[in-house]
This record gives structure tokens, sequence and C-alpha cells, in this order.
């Protein structure tokens, strides 16, 4: 009997490196799963062995083989920035940044793309950019290669920030008279 689509699906990796899919009962690749998370299917991948958790590890590993065949979406500057982070001090902070902004970014995707055109995005996702570099700045320890962010240059990070919430409030009422 099959699993509803809401289901998490449980995938063993092998030492081998091949992926079961216990749902199916039969071996996938990484480019199934990736086609499952296009589809909204749950799934978690257990170390055969083990029964260790390695979802992470696989999900970074589809990441890497699609930016491997040459339509990257992760600029070089933002990979720089983001294995910056790592083992600093607000690395803590990056992972739930990260996952909202793209929880927002996915849930006004449709909505705004319809009414505004995809430029826009584009627009916004430049400024993001910049500003979670200014942000990577700020929080980077003295003598790590970078100076401490300083007092003006802090307020301007919060005066952007300012701005593009009041941009983005002005776009959501656009959005909901049009809903």
């Amino acid at each position: 009997m099959a699993k509803p689509a809401s289901d998490k699906v449980t995938i063993k990796k092998y030492a081998n490196r091949r992926l079961y899919d216990t749902e199916s009962s039969s071996y996938i690749t990484l480019d199934k799963l990736a086609a499952m998370i296009r589809e909204g299917r749950d799934f978690q991948v257990l170390d055969a062995k083990s029964g260790e958790d390695i979802t992470h590890q696989v999900l970074t590993q589809i990441i890497v083989d699609e930016e491997s065949r040459g339509t990257t979406m992760l600029p070089a500057n933002f990979l720089r920035q983001l294995i910056g982070m790592y083992g600093g001090q607000s690395q803590s902070m990056v992972s739930p940044f990260l996952e909202s902004a793209m929880e927002a970014f996915k849930a006004n995707q449709e909505k705004v793309a319809g009414a505004f055109g995809t430029t826009m995005f584009a627009d916004l996702a430049k400024r993001n950019m910049a500003l979670f570099g200014d942000a990577a700045q700020a929080f980077a320890p003295t003598g790590a290669g970078k100076p401490a962010a300083q007092p003006a240059e802090a307020e301007s990070a919060a005066s952007e920030i300012a701005k593009l919430k009041a941009e983005l409030a002005a776009l959501q009422a656009k959005v909901d008279k049009l809903g």
C-alpha cells in the first residue's frame, strides 16, 4: 500500500553510496531525490549501517551537483561570505535567517511575479545579498582580515534595512489588494 504524499519517505544510504527508497523498494539517484523535493515530497536520509540522519549532507550534495551542471544559482561572492561565517560568532544566526528569507521569498514569489514582473526579484535579491555581505562584515571578529563595522556603517545598514522593510510592506499592500 502506497503512503500518502504528505508522509516522510525514508531513504537509506549504503556504504557503496547507493540510495534505497524504502517506499518504492528500489534504488534511486540524487536526481530522483531532487525531483522529489520539487514535487513537494519530504524525505529523511539515514545511514544504513549506523542509522544516523544524514539528510543535511545529502541535500548539500544535491546542491553541489546542481551547481556543477553549469546552471549556478549561488553567486561566488555569496558562497565566500557564507563560508566565512562558519565558526564565527554569527554562525548560529545565519541558518534561521536564510531559512526565513527563503520561506518569505517562496510565499510571495507567485503573487508578486504576476503583478510586477520578475526583474524586481533580481533587484531585491541583489540588495539583500549586499545587506547580507554588510552584516557578515559587521559580525566578523576583528583580526579575521576585516575590520569591525564602524558605527556609521551600522547605522547605514540599519537605515537600508528599514528602507527595505518599508518597500516590502508597500509591495505586500499591493499584493493584498490584488488577492
